[in-house]
């Protein structure tokens, strides 16, 4: 059995016990880090059990196993460290604080230094756990809101997590600034609002896009996954955040608007409609009829109003004499929201105004010219020269 008196030798300042509990405390740190903080991550599942289920176990402990490893590590070379005197009391630095009415000389050492960086960087690795419990929190919600059939669900959980985590980035900023560099918090916030004014105005759109992601959530002009169009801009909502809303466009990008445009403009939620309007003109040649104009106006008509994904009350008139033909406009809704149901059915009326007009002994106009000449032609008289140009 060792001597006491062995432990209690000294070699560059430090006795071998201090330096075998310094090999102790990071040997065992190191070894079960990870073992430890995954029990840990379970323990802290258990404050959770009722508000979420156990198959969201291994999503908690996905989130929280890294931060909390990287809190045990900093722990575990802060005691180890601590053990050691030399060269840890050795002094670096001296600085002035005013005590009382008495400025003095205060030693830093290099122990202290290292005492505020383990410090800083524990309650980093705190903040850095509760930013996961608050992501795991927002997980399980917006798991829970994809089950109903309200999508505001789907668009308040994400911003209400951004909300939360900025305050909580605040308090550990403010933290730090108490704990690590021993900064007055009361007096820095009084100082602040001597600033605010300045603050404010230099802040201002950002404010102002705050405000406009409230009123968003407040009045629901629209929701994630809803087909708008603001300022020539379609897609679908994908987010809703603080400053700004992201949407889908159909070219698939990304396009992101300041919150404040999303209200101040004027806005479509294309999503909100019961029907797409169909609306264009058809040129008919000046040789056609009027009774065959009649039919054709009157056949297309009917065929529109009674197809099975249009509304009743599409219409089609004789609109005006054009240059190159007859001007029939042709309008109506299509009550099938899907895209690719609305652009077979449009092809379906197509192709059956093209036949209307084919049946009733008539044709499409293109632009044309007709020349007419005053040189006799051979037979004698006047000779015409037409003329057809498509554009």
């Amino acid at each position: 059995m060792l001597d006491s008196a062995f432990f209690d030798q000294v070699f560059w300042g430090n006795t071998i016990k201090a330096y075998c509990l310094f090999g102790g405390i990071l040997f065992f740190g190191l070894v079960f880090k990870n073992i430890v903080s995954k029990l840990l991550s379970k323990l802290l599942f258990k404050l959770f059990r009722n508000f979420s289920n156990q198959s969201h176990d291994d999503a908690f402990v996905a989130l929280l196993v890294k931060p909390i490893e990287v809190f045990i590590l900093l722990t575990t070379l802060y005691l180890s460290i601590n053990q050691l005197k030399h060269p840890l009391e050795v002094t670096v630095f001296h600085y002035s604080k005013l005590i009382g009415k008495v400025k003095e000389s205060i030693p830093v050492s290099i122990g202290d230094c290292i005492d505020r960086i383990f410090l800083f960087g524990i309650i980093l690795s705190v903040f850095w756990i509760i930013l996961r419990i608050i992501d795991f929190i927002s997980h399980v919600l917006l798991f829970k809101a994809s089950l109903t059939g309200n999508k505001a669900d789907d668009q308040l959980v994400p911003f209400l997590k951004e909300l939360l985590k900025t305050t909580v980035i605040f308090i550990g900023f403010f933290t730090l600034l108490g704990f690590v560099f021993e900064v007055n918090v009361l007096t820095l916030i009084t100082g602040l609002g001597i600033g605010g004014i300045a603050i404010a105005l230099a802040a201002k759109e950002s404010l102002e896009n705050l405000i406009g992601s409230f009123t968003i959530f407040l009045d629901k002009p629209f929701t994630v996954g809803d087909l708008v169009k603001v300022d020539g801009v379609e897609g679908t909502v994908e987010k809703v955040g603080f400053r700004s809303t992201r949407i889908r466009t159909s070219e698939k990008t990304m396009a992101t608007l300041p919150n404040r445009g999303m209200i101040d403009g004027v806005l479509e939620n294309l999503s909100l409609r019961n029907s797409r309007k169909v609306s264009f003109v058809i040129g008919l040649t000046y040789e056609t009829s009027s009774d065959s104009l009649r039919k054709i106006i009157f056949e297309i008509q009917d065929y529109i109003n009674h197809h099975q994904g249009t509304s009743d009350d599409g219409n089609a008139s004789f609109k005006s004499f054009g240059d190159s033909g007859l001007n029939v406009e042709i309008n109506y809704f299509v009550t099938v929201l899907n895209y690719a149901e609305f652009l077979k059915i449009r092809q379906e009326i197509n192709l059956e105004i093209m036949d209307i007009v084919v049946r009733n002994k008539s044709d499409f106009a293109y632009p044309t010219q007709r020349l007419i000449s005053d040189k006799p032609a051979t037979s004698g008289g006047k000779e015409e020269v037409g003329n057809d140009a498509t554009d």
